[in-house]
């Protein structure tokens, strides 16, 4: 009998590499290369993005994903100008620079010790080169831009918190670049957006954007998306300036823009009818009559936040009757909001999958029952601190709602084991979770979780002090979690921290701040089997020199640490723990007592390699 796998050599290539596209999953399309070499080497062709964790296999990889358009070096520590030279050097001898090619779109965000020699080297080699990030990176300055003005085909540059970035770095930008499709950055004043008269989007958050900013860009005829979130210096007059321009406008985002008013935005609404995305969070206290009605002309809205405004019942009736195509909704905040009015919201947009009623503490079982039934494509539902929620309110939510992937029940006192058991036991999504100081949460929780939602990715555990290491143990079921929060879990010990850290090996982020009773063996368990951790806080727990050293130097991977108070770790103990990772530090937290009495040169190599050093 022929072997299952020879009827595979009957399909293309092509639809092999259909079937490849519905495998989204990284574990998935892992299984998929081990079935033999041809799957492998199908995959290797068809893989288009690749995203690096260790530099040590970058030029292998490279090789074998030559055809890839998208490389994501945000996690790489050490990425320096001397490791990006290393690699297109190598990838030069050995004659496999194709990949330099095809690289369309390149992440760098974080890169904070990459300098400007470095940033012209990728310029020069990657020719085709359209998009690039470089957020976060915050010594990246004028001579870096101009280094970034090298790619003549770049069309796409973010490069949000680069505050040491003027008016000239973004000019030589634009002017060596030319016309951008998507351009981000800091907009400091007017003299930059001018020279984008062709651009589709622009950010200027928590910037010093004026009227006369929104005077200029209302000239852009070819604007689809503008974000000012925070720009406390616009107001009515610029929203009129928007108002009679960007006929192509989108998308708008004026969050905590506090000078602009409900009538300062009708203005913009009742003309621009094509806008699909409102962010209007924390502008105003109240929503006019007026602006509500407003949205009856925008028949594509999809998306509308308005956090912290008061809502009435009666403005939620309005909402669903002129806005059904709503698939997100932000609500974090608001006064007034109760089970009424979600009724209403829930029967009218029946679309729903992003919902945010973080601390719309007036909501009962009546209002997330509304939800479970009207809403049932809801991938995601933040009620932090809503604590008239039960476990009733769970169960009719994990009847209905089978898609969901994100749950905050921050703060939720009302639920307790009995609604976790009976909810998470029917989901098996991409789920993240999050129940802070949900106190009735304990081990059965933990148990019930654990078994019915194996695919659990993000857990945040944290001040749920009643859970145990037999309950905490059940976590090492979740083989993808990546993300788990246990802050102030007193009772967790270094047998539970050990089961956890052998367990999920893919963790990347871990909160252990004031587990006090894990100590250097649990420590010792993470540096053994947590390789691939890339942020931790270990803030007041009980580690000592010997443990510090040796998570800081085993974590080949880990770019961000918070180590504050300590009481077991010496100023010796910090000095050599911090010389055994120093190279790929990008942020450390420290105490400010500690400031003195580190060596001058220890914190110079720190920061010489572009870590930044947070005293607190």
């Amino acid at each position: 009998m022929a072997s299952p796998l020879s009827n595979f050599s009957l399909l293309t290539d092509d639809l092999l590499f259909r079937i490849l596209d519905k495998i989204t999953s990284t574990s998935d399309r892992k299984n998929f290369r081990l079935v033999s070499k041809d799957f492998h080497r199908f995959d290797s062709i068809h893989r288009k993005t690749l995203k690096l964790l260790r530099l040590e296999f970058a030029n292998s990889l490279l090789h074998k994903f030559s055809q890839i358009n998208a490389l994501d070096l945000s996690t790489c520590p050490r990425i320096d100008d001397a490791t990006i030279s290393s690699i297109l050097l190598t990838s030069r001898f050995s004659n496999s620079l194709s990949w330099t090619l095809n690289i369309k779109k390149l992440v760098l965000s974080n890169a904070t010790g990459l300098r400007s020699k470095g940033l012209e080297l990728l310029m020069r080699f990657c020719i085709n080169l359209e998009a690039i990030d470089v957020s976060d990176c915050w010594e990246f300055g004028d001579l870096e831009a101009c280094a970034l003005a090298c790619g003549l085909g770049l069309r796409e540059v973010r490069m949000d918190k680069c505050v040491k970035v003027t008016d000239v770095g973004l000019a030589r930008i634009v002017v060596g670049c030319g016309p951008f499709k998507i351009a981000y950055g800091s907009w400091r004043t007017f003299f930059v957006i001018t020279m984008l008269s062709r651009a589709f989007q622009l950010t200027g958050s928590f910037e010093l954007v004026t009227n006369r900013s929104l005077f200029s860009i209302a000239s852009l005829g070819k604007l689809k998306s503008l974000s000012m979130v925070g720009c406390s210096l616009l107001d009515d007059v610029g929203m009129k300036y928007l108002g009679r321009g960007c006929p192509l406008l989108q998308v708008l985002d004026v969050s905590r823009c506090n000078g602009i008013s409900s009538y300062g935005l009708t203005l913009v609404l009742k003309v621009h009818s094509g806008l699909q995305q409102l962010g209007a969070g924390y502008c105003f206290a109240d929503l006019s009559a007026d602006l509500i009605y407003s949205l009856k002309n925008l028949g594509s809205l999809n998306l509308i936040k308005f956090d912290g405004a008061r809502l009435s019942d009666s403005k939620f009736l309005s909402i669903s009757l002129y806005c059904k195509q709503l698939v997100e909704v932000g609500l974090s905040k608001c006064i007034g909001v109760a089970d009424e009015g979600i009724i209403q919201l829930a029967s009218g947009c029946v679309n729903l999958k992003i919902l945010d009623l973080t601390c719309c503490n007036l909501i009962t079982d009546i209002g997330i029952s509304a939800i479970a039934d009207c809403c049932t494509n809801l991938v995601s539902l933040k009620v932090e601190s809503c604590n008239l929620i039960t476990e009733k309110g769970l169960e009719r939510l994990g009847h209905s709602c089978l898609l969901i992937e994100e749950l905050d029940l921050t703060d939720c006192s009302g639920v307790d084991d009995t609604g976790i058991v009976t909810y998470w036991s029917k989901l098996f999504n991409d789920m993240r979770a999050g129940f802070i100081r949900c106190e009735g949460i304990r081990d059965e929780g933990l148990a019930a979780l654990s078994g019915g939602c194996r695919k659990l990715k993000i857990l945040n555990l944290s001040y749920c002090r009643a859970i145990t290491d037999e309950g905490i143990q059940h976590l090492s079921n979740f083989e993808d979690l990546s993300v788990l929060e246990m802050r102030s879990l007193i009772n967790i010990t270094c047998s539970g921290m050990t089961i956890v850290a052998a367990g999920c090996k893919k963790l990347l982020d871990l909160d252990l701040k004031f587990c006090r009773n894990i100590d250097d063996s649990g420590f010792w368990a993470l540096a053994y089997y947590s390789r691939n951790l890339q942020q931790i806080n270990i803030s007041h727990c009980g580690i000592s020199d010997v443990g510090l050293c040796m998570v800081l130097g085993n974590l080949t991977c880990l770019q961000d640490a918070k180590l504050l108070h300590l009481t077991k770790v010496s100023v010796e103990g910090f000095e050599l723990a911090l010389r055994a990772c120093y190279m790929r530090l990008k942020k450390v937290k420290l105490l400010s007592s500690l400031r003195s009495l580190l060596s001058a040169e220890i914190l110079k190599m720190l920061q010489g390699r572009g870590c930044k050093i947070k005293w607190h």
